[in-house]
């Protein structure tokens, strides 16, 4: 009798809340993420208070839209769309991803490629009118990702990041929407 292969449920959504599963599901796969190098600011995933706190504090800064990639109902990855403040009129049109990550027990599943889809749907939504975003250029999965969506770079600073006493490139891309 052959075995029957599952599918793997993914989902993205936008979330204001963040339950106790959540939030310690979103800790885990970011904390997992970090220690792959995944770059997104961290080197060490910090403390579990600290990054509870930050999770939390997303959610409470207008400025900041979080989207939560699931696979099989577990919190896999994230995605932030960051609006310019008020005070910045001349970049209104203008919105920034952070925080685009996957964690590597989720990868290969779409994720990264769903959830920067959602943040692309919701800034058109809103009126945005170009998308930008960094990346180190050690992440050669993003920016095939990012290339293969229509980002076009724009920009190299030689000293974007250090890790583990090394500096490392960073790249810079846009879309227009």
């Amino acid at each position: 009798m052959a075995e029957q292969e599952t599918k793997a449920k993914i989902s993205v959504e936008k979330v204001t809340t963040l339950n106790r599963r959540d939030l310690s599901d979103l800790c885990d796969a970011a904390a997992a993420a970090i220690m792959d190098g995944a770059g997104f600011g961290w080197v060490r995933a910090p403390e579990r208070d600290i990054f509870e706190r930050y999770w939390r504090g997303v959610l409470i800064i207008p400025e900041r839209t979080l989207f939560l990639a699931k696979l099989d109902d577990v919190v896999a990855g994230s995605i932030q769309l960051v609006s310019p403040p008020r005070q910045k009129e001349a970049w209104a049109h203008a919105c920034l991803v952070d925080t685009h990550f996957v964690a590597p027990w989720a990868r290969g599943h779409g994720l990264a490629r769903a959830l920067l889809e959602a943040a692309i749907a919701d800034a058109r939504e809103r009126g945005f009118e170009v998308m930008n975003l960094s990346v180190r250029e050690t992440q050669s999965a993003a920016i095939t990702l990012y290339e293969g969506m229509s980002f076009k770079r724009w920009g190299r600073h030689p000293q974007y990041a250090k890790v583990g006493g090394a500096l490392i490139a960073g790249l810079y891309y846009s879309k227009d929407l």
